[in-house]
C-alpha cells in the first residue's frame, strides 16, 4: 500500500473516531464493484487487439453531517486475472459530496466517475477508462430539473513535476427537454485534454490541446411502446487538435447517429459515424476512420436487485475491416449505502 493511500486511510480513521464530538447524523458504508472479461479482435488496430479481464472492488465509509453534506473515505482496487501482485493498483477514494435540495450536486476530491460522466459517447471517452481510471480527481458540479441536466467537471490526470507532465481534462455535458413529458431532447458532450510538458522541458516537446464534442437531437420513446427503452439520436461531432507552435488548430468534423432499444433481457445499440478522421487521446480509435459502424448485441441473464450481468457482442465495421469484433461479459454489483452508526448532536 503506497504512502498516499496510507495517509488517506489514517486521516479517515482519525476523523471517524472523533465523529461523536461532531454534529454528524450517521456513519455509513458502501460496497460495490464489477468483474469484466473483454476480448477484442481488431484487424483495423492490431496493437489494440487485447483481452482485458479482471475485477474491481470499492469500499468506502461515509460521514454524513446532515442531509446535504457528506464526506467519503475508502479505496478502489483492481485485480487483473492472473496478475501478480494481486492488486494492480489501489486508488484512494476521498472526497466531499454536497447534495442540494434544488437539484444541485457538488463533488471535490477523488470520487467515482460511474454515474457521473459514464454517459459520454466512447468517441470522446473510451470504455476502458472505467477499467483502469475509475475515479475523477478534481471537481464536478451538476444541476438537474424536470427540463434536463447539466454537468461541468475537471479531472486532473497528472501533476507537473521535474519529470511528469501536466495533464488535466475538463468538460461539460447536458441534456435539455423542451417538454419534460415529450419525446424530444437535445444533448451535448464536450471534453478537452490540456497536455503540457514536465518541469524540465525536453527538446521538441510542445503543449498539446486535444478534445472534442458532440451535439445531438433525439427522440425518447421509452415505455411508450412494447419496448422498455427506445431512443433515436443524430447530430454532429467535432474535434479540436493542436500542437502549439507546430500545427494550427485542426477541427475534423463528422456525422453521428445512435439507435438503442431494449426489451426485458435483450438490447441492441447501433452507433454510426461518417466524416473526417479524429485523433482523440482518450477517445475510441475507430473514430480515426472516415466511416465506422458499431453494433452491440446485449443479453442480460443476471438481474437481481443491484446485481446485473451482461454478455455483449460488438461488431465493428470500418473500410477494409468488416469483421472486427469484441466479446465481453460484465457483472456489476452495488449493495448501496448501509447505515452503521447513528449519532446524536
Amino acid at each position: 500500500m503506497n504512502t498516499t493511500l496510507r495517509s488517506c486511510l489514517f486521516f479517515a480513521l482519525m476523523l471517524l473516531l472523533g465523529t461523536k464530538n461532531c454534529a454528524a447524523q450517521n456513519l455509513d458504508i458502501h460496497f460495490n464493484g464489477f468483474g469484466f472479461m473483454d476480448n477484442r479482435e481488431y484487424r483495423a488496430f492490431e496493437d489494440r487487439s487485447h483481452t482485458y479481464s479482471g475485477a474491481r472492488v470499492a469500499l468506502d465509509l461515509g460521514v454524513n453531517l446532515d442531509s446535504v453534506n457528506h464526506f467519503r473515505f475508502g479505496v478502489n482496487g483492481i485485480h487483473e486475472f492472473g496478475a501478480n501482485p494481486f492488486f494492480l493498483k489501489a486508488d484512494p477514494v476521498i472526497y466531499y459530496n454536497f447534495t442540494g435540495k434544488k437539484g444541485w450536486t457538488f463533488d471535490i476530491g477523488s470520487f467515482p466517475r460511474e454515474g457521473l460522466i459514464t454517459d459520454y459517447p466512447i468517441a470522446l471517452l473510451n470504455d476502458t477508462l472505467l477499467y483502469y481510471r475509475p475515479n475523477i480527481q478534481g471537481l464536478l458540479t451538476s444541476y438537474q430539473s424536470p427540463w434536463g441536466k447539466e454537468t461541468i467537471w475537471i479531472d486532473w490526470v497528472s501533476r507537473q513535476t521535474q519529470t511528469d507532465r501536466e495533464q488535466f481534462i475538463f468538460g461539460a455535458s447536458g441534456k435539455y427537454l423542451p417538454n419534460p413529458t415529450g419525446p424530444f431532447f437535445l444533448s451535448h458532450y464536450f471534453m478537452l485534454l490540456h497536455d503540457a510538458g514536465a518541469g524540465i522541458l525536453l527538446p521538441n516537446d510542445y503543449i498539446r490541446d486535444n478534445g472534442g464534442g458532440q451535439l445531438r437531437v433525439g427522440l425518447d420513446f421509452s415505455h411508450k411502446t412494447f419496448l422498455d427503452s427506445l431512443t433515436i439520436e443524430a447530430g454532429g461531432m467535432i474535434s479540436l487538435e493542436r500542437e502549439r507552435g507546430i500545427t494550427g488548430l485542426q477541427t475534423p468534423k463528422g456525422f453521428v447517429a445512435e439507435l438503442f432499444l431494449n426489451h426485458k433481457r435483450f438490447g441492441l445499440r447501433d452507433n454510426f459515424y461518417a466524416g473526417q478522421g479524429h485523433h482523440l487521446t482518450y477517445g475510441d480509435y475507430f473514430y480515426s476512420k472516415k466511416m465506422y459502424n458499431r453494433l452491440d448485441i446485449i443479453y442480460t441473464p443476471f438481474i437481481y436487485n443491484n446485481i446485473r450481468g451482461s454478455f455483449i457482442l460488438s461488431l465493428h465495421q470500418s473500410p477494409g475491416n468488416l469483421g472486427d469484433s469484441q466479446q465481453a461479459f460484465r457483472l456489476t454489483y452495488d449493495i448501496g449505502r448501509k447505515n452503521l452508526v447513528r449519532f446524536k448532536d
